[in-house]
């Protein structure tokens, strides 16, 4: 049944490469991939294709590369198809109305919450930064509302003590892949019930901005220590001490207390520093230009001193 299934993609990075290779391991056939233009990446700012389009080079699959879908013309590749379902992940391109109704099954999209709660750009970050303590893959039949559309299939995941964005992203790439998969079993076998979002439950994950990402240490230690696991990798919960930005990449709680911003103690442990309520212990830092490393080895060529302070962003 599945090799008769014709299954286009639209997806970019990481995320959507795993599932992907999952779709073409498990036997369909995918007539087309559609991804985003390449893009400048790294240090050296080079032209690099996304994962997608690696995946698809690799598979000796069909690309197409528009810039959106908006117009007869840029569609005309996922009509030529004869696609029967289009699975979407992480495309980050809008899909219009007449888009959506060209495959035969509609469009299905892999989003990485339990929805109805985090529908939007960020879900895995704001997931780990509001303390939940599961998350999980919704495989939602696509309409024209943004992660607005029925439920197929969803699957559940705890979120662990020490998760990080990437961490608990490439969970839930895995469970996305085996969970589109699963999906598609079920839509070629025509018993798939599609289930309503109750909307009373929705919530929105706005996407991170690099300013959000300054901590306020005046609030509780215990969100601060949450955001620096959400914004790991990107962009980097960050501090400013001596004139300089200083990335946190790991960072625990304890009960000290002092002035938000002040640095109370230095140590091999971490570094210290007074919150709103309780205290953070940085355990791993990053200063500009360079790697991250572990607080003891940052402390030999950064002197911070207790008493000294981090500055407290404006509100």
């Amino acid at each position: 049944m599945s090799a008769a299934l014709r299954v286009a993609f639209a997806g970019t990075p990481e995320f959507a490469a795993a599932a992907l290779e999952a779709i073409l391991r498990a036997g369909y056939q995918v007539p087309l991939v559609l991804t985003q233009p390449d893009r400048a990446a790294g240090r050296g700012m080079k032209i690099v294709p996304g994962a997608v389009k690696r995946c698809a080079l690799a598979h000796g699959l069909s690309i197409e590369q528009p810039q959106s879908l908006k117009s007869e013309a840029q569609r005309t590749p996922l009509a030529a198809c004869q696609a029967d379902v289009l699975v979407v992940a992480a495309y980050g391109l809008l899909l219009p109305p007449q888009a959506l109704a060209l495959p035969r099954l509609g469009c299905v999209n892999i989003h990485a919450s339990l929805l109805p709660r985090w529908r939007g750009a960020a879900p895995i970050q704001r997931a780990i930064a509001a303390g939940d303590v599961q998350t999980g893959i919704t495989i939602m039949q696509m309409d024209a509302g943004l992660d607005t559309g029925p439920m197929l299939l969803r699957r559940a995941l705890p979120i662990a003590g020490e998760d990080t964005a990437a961490t608990l992203h490439d969970k839930l790439a895995r469970l996305g892949a085996d969970a589109i998969v699963e999906t598609l079993a079920h839509l070629a076998a025509g018993d798939l019930v599609p289930e309503p979002q109750p909307e009373t439950e929705a919530t929105y994950a706005h996407k991170i901005s690099r300013a959000e990402a300054a901590l306020d240490w005046r609030r509780p230690a215990v969100e601060l220590a949450r955001a620096v696991r959400a914004f790991d990798p990107f962009p980097g919960a960050i501090g400013h001490v001596h004139d300089t930005t200083i990335k946190f990449r790991a960072a625990r709680t304890c009960r000290e207390s002092g002035e938000p911003g002040l640095v109370l103690r230095v140590g091999a442990d971490g570094i210290v520093v007074a919150c709103g309520e309780g205290a953070l212990v940085i355990a791993q830092l990053q200063r500009p230009g360079s790697r991250r490393m572990a607080a003891a080895e940052f402390l030999r060529g950064f002197a911070l001193l207790p008493g000294e302070r981090f500055a407290l962003p404006d509100r």
